[in-house]
């Protein structure tokens, strides 16, 4: 019988899903109602040919993960309401009666399975059709399958061990079960920070030291002068499947590397690389990254309580569509559910982000040449194709990065 559980889930589930799509359908008629003229402040830069390609191109993104949200609005309905969830648990239980771990890490891993048909085809489809007809993309059919096995590969590899101990510890370590779980979880992620650049990335693409000494020289030298300690500096084979460009820091400790795409080289002079780096060095300077695993951790702590409660309660079950109560459907069901519940908190956590980039901006402004930062982001909105008229709303629900307009104006005025 529904639950008061039962009609708040329904409730914003389908709130979710039109609050998706009205935002998806603003955006898309905002960037082609602009699509015809080029903003001012970017006049000398950007053509009307790439301002009208940017727009196409976020219109095209923006219909597909619509149409993505409605899929995965429809199975999460049929796994919990529509009872495919506990459909899967009963294939389990006869399978498997005695051995609730060993059934539980099958449950959750064939709901994971599910989840992937949905997100696979998309995946495809933004590869292949929508990347490609915008010139985007570098992959070939086997790689996409190959870097799909492997992402499978390293996901069984790195998770198995996770879900175990997790399983492990709610079926025997208590009432603070939760409390060793968060433990598990908080060491096991710094870990992969740690071991991420060196092990796991290269299985994916292609890093190499750069070598193009005089900005290497160049590049040592602004980190000194920002306290920076690397690894190294690597440039990555990004163009191999994309001609997207970036650059990032990645690792934790004195795992730190500084890695380049090799487009973002080919693309930007000197001066508007060391701009953009002294960016990224920003976040560092003002310890963003340490800031979001605080926060991602406080999260987590809140989550496991929550979920610690939540598995004593029969309703949590039975409200969301499972007859057969269990520690490993609690832990799905939670999974699953909760980040409808979080969606409202988005504009929240994007504006934080936003928040992050213009202290980085600023920081970049004071330790290299704002003007050349400038230089640098107007190239990389035009060569990806970054629409330069988001749908103000739909940005502050998505976009971690301050709109293209707004961003350019702030750094100007550090150039005067």
């Amino acid at each position: 019988m529904p639950s008061i559980l039962t009609y708040t889930f329904v409730c914003l589930l389908i709130l979710t899903c039109v609050i998706r799509i009205w935002l998806g359908r603003r955006h898309i008629a905002y960037v082609q109602h602009h699509r015809n003229a080029v903003p001012v402040a970017f006049n000398d830069n950007i053509a009307l040919d790439a301002h009208q390609k940017a727009a196409d191109y976020a219109a095209e993104k923006t219909k597909l993960a619509m149409t993505e949200s409605i899929a995965q609005m429809l199975l999460l309905l049929i796994l919990t309401l529509g009872g495919g969830l506990q459909f899967i648990d009963d294939i389990w239980r006869y399978a498997l009666p005695a051995q609730e771990i060993m059934r539980g890490a099958f449950v959750i891993c064939s709901v994971l399975l599910l989840s992937s048909l949905i997100d696979v085809p998309y995946d495809y489809y933004r590869t292949f059709v929508v990347d490609a007809k915008f010139g985007f993309n570098k992959m070939t059919v086997s790689m996409f399958y190959s870097d799909l096995i492997k992402h499978s590969l390293v996901g069984v590899v790195l998770g198995a061990p996770i879900l175990f101990a997790a399983l492990w510890l709610m079926q025997s370590a208590g009432e603070f079960w939760w409390l060793y779980l968060w433990l598990v979880w908080a060491l096991f992620n710094l870990l992969m920070l740690a071991v991420y650049p060196t092990f796991i990335a290269p299985l994916f693409n292609k890093f190499s030291p750069l070598k193009d000494e005089a900005l290497k020289l160049r590049i040592e030298n602004l980190l000194t002068k920002c306290g920076f300690k690397s690894q190294g500096l690597f440039v990555m084979d990004g163009s191999s499947r994309s001609s997207h460009g970036n650059a990032y820091f990645t690792g934790f400790g004195a795992s730190k590397r500084v890695v380049f795409f090799d487009t973002l080289l080919e693309r930007l002079n000197a001066d508007e690389i060391e701009a953009v780096l002294a960016h990224e060095l920003g976040h560092f300077k003002h310890q963003h990254v340490t800031k979001r695993i605080a926060m991602m951790f406080v999260v987590s702590f809140l989550g496991l309580a929550l979920l610690g409660w939540l598995i004593n309660q029969p309703g949590f079950y039975y409200g969301l569509g499972v007859t057969h109560i269990s520690t490993y459907m609690a832990l799905m069901l939670f999974l699953l559910v909760s980040p409808v519940f979080l969606f409202l908190l988005r504009p929240l956590m994007a504006s934080y982000s936003r928040k992050n980039e213009f202290e980085a901006d600023s920081y970049a402004a004071e330790h290299a040449s704002a003007n050349d930062l400038v230089k640098a982001l107007v190239k990389l909105y035009r060569d990806n194709a970054s629409t330069l008229t988001p749908d103000p709303l739909h940005s502050a629900f998505y976009d971690s990065h301050p709109p293209a307009s707004i961003r350019i104006s702030k750094l100007a005025a550090y150039t005067k």
